[in-house]
């Protein structure tokens, strides 16, 4: 299987690894610092709460709780989001591809769960654009049935994505230091 970056030697796919960590840190902290206007009972994780609407109702209901300054935050966020899957995507894909190349002597399967999840940290952030623009569209009023659950379904599997790519990692560091 190709491994993402290959055209990178590993010193500068590491070297590369290592921004991409921390911009994805930063943009996460970012979300998390801006993120709390859009917390309310109808939202109470925020974007995270609409992301997992699951049908129109829910979605203007939570749009409606935000108010005028949460639907500006809450498309500032979604806007910011078009950025983020690039970051994120690249971090996760970089540090599965030095996850596996640590493991590969010990587990030649292992390391083929690290390039997959490599390549799912991209299929993440293809998801993530779908999402945005289902979560966009709802926020300009779109009250289109379809939304919401094509919103819930990319974000169930972008995050199954995200968090297996990154327990991937954290294993693998732990265990083959």
């Amino acid at each position: 299987m190709q491994i993402p970056f290959a055209f990178l030697p590993a010193p500068r796919r590491n070297r590369w690894m290592k921004i991409a960590i921390v911009l994805a840190l930063g943009l996460t902290l970012f979300f998390n610092l801006t993120g709390g206007a859009l917390q309310t009972t109808a939202a109470p994780v925020g974007i995270i709460s609409f992301e997992f609407a699951g049908n129109v109702a829910n979605a203007q209901l939570m749009i409606a709780s935000w108010g005028e300054h949460g639907r500006l935050v809450a498309a500032l966020g979604l806007g910011l989001d078009f950025l983020y899957p690039l970051v994120y995507a690249s971090a996760i894909s970089l540090a599965c591809v030095w996850a596996a190349e640590r493991v590969q002597s010990k587990s030649p399967a292992a390391a083929k769960w690290g390039i997959w999840l490599a390549w799912g940290a991209w299929l993440a952030a293809l998801l993530d654009y779908v999402e945005n623009m289902a979560l966009v569209l709802l926020l300009l009023g779109s009250t289109a049935v379809f939304l919401p659950p094509l919103a819930f379904i990319c974000a169930a599997i972008k995050f199954a994505l995200v968090i297996a790519g990154i327990v991937y990692v954290l294993v693998a560091w732990l265990l083959f230091r």
